[in-house]
């Protein structure tokens, strides 16, 4: 039996949670894992169950844990760890990653740009631009909602492919002959509105990550603005810093 140092600086509640920690980080507790019971932990910890509730809370918010009403609580995946370097698909990138990636249309269309979408795309108020909506799944979990919208004289037609099916950057690059080599991007912390917690299968509240992007050709042209919500628990990014010259 594990047992938790009463006399010990850290708070019961502290100790535990560092334990449980350790099993998921190592592997000992595999991703989807079911963890033992409230009942179960206070047991073996000997510990109340206001303490082991509190433990449960601290790796939830970490993102190390998630719970399925009726059904327990689990280890998650490790967080997928999001370079800040290059320029990628979805698609693209959960391949690189060995996961299958997948998408679910929730919208398709085309209609006149409000003011503040017109000037992210340089466009005139009022014209025409393409909303491609989708969440965006890997091996079946759905990790994102990504929201496109394409100045519609720039790529005509392009609603007529299968995006539930097809990469939108793939069909830019091979049928309008877009290459796309840069883009400019924001990422903040919020929490899920309570359509993107269901769409995402998140319990509210819950952490998300928001992201907007302007994507660029190589002739700087500006094809896309993309905003994307994704999973707090799931994601996590990564840039490289370089000291300042001079």
């Amino acid at each position: 039996m594990t047992r938790l140092q009463r006399n010990h600086p850290l708070p019961l509640y502290a100790q535990l949670r560092d334990t449980l920690r350790s099993d998921l980080l190592t592997g000992r507790l595999r991703a989807h894992e079911q963890l033992p019971s409230e009942r179960e932990l206070c047991a073996r910890f000997r510990v109340s169950r206001m303490t082991v509730r509190q433990a449960l809370l601290d790796l939830a918010r970490e993102g190390l844990i998630y719970s399925r009403a009726g059904k327990g609580t689990f280890a998650s995946q490790p967080k997928i760890d999001q370079q800040l370097k290059t320029l990628s698909g979805f698609s693209q990138d959960m391949r690189s990653r060995g996961s299958a990636p997948s998408s679910r249309v929730l919208e398709a269309k085309t209609e006149r740009a409000e003011a503040r979408l017109a000037r992210l795309l340089g466009l005139a108020p009022g014209a025409k631009v393409i909303v491609l909506s989708r969440v965006r799944l890997a091996d079946g979990m759905p990790l994102a909602i990504e929201t496109a919208h394409l100045p519609a004289t720039l790529c005509p037609n392009l609603l007529r492919h299968d995006f539930a099916r097809e990469s939108l950057y793939a069909v830019l690059e091979h049928e309008y002959g877009y290459h796309l080599t840069r883009a400019e991007q924001t990422i903040e912390a919020a929490l899920a509105r309570p359509r993107e917690a269901a769409l995402l299968q998140l319990t509210l509240p819950a952490p998300v990550l928001v992201m907007e992007r302007l994507t660029y050709t190589d002739q700087g042209i500006l094809i896309e603005y993309v905003h994307s919500v994704y999973r707090g628990d799931r994601y996590k990014f990564h840039s490289t810093l370089t000291p300042q010259q001079g």
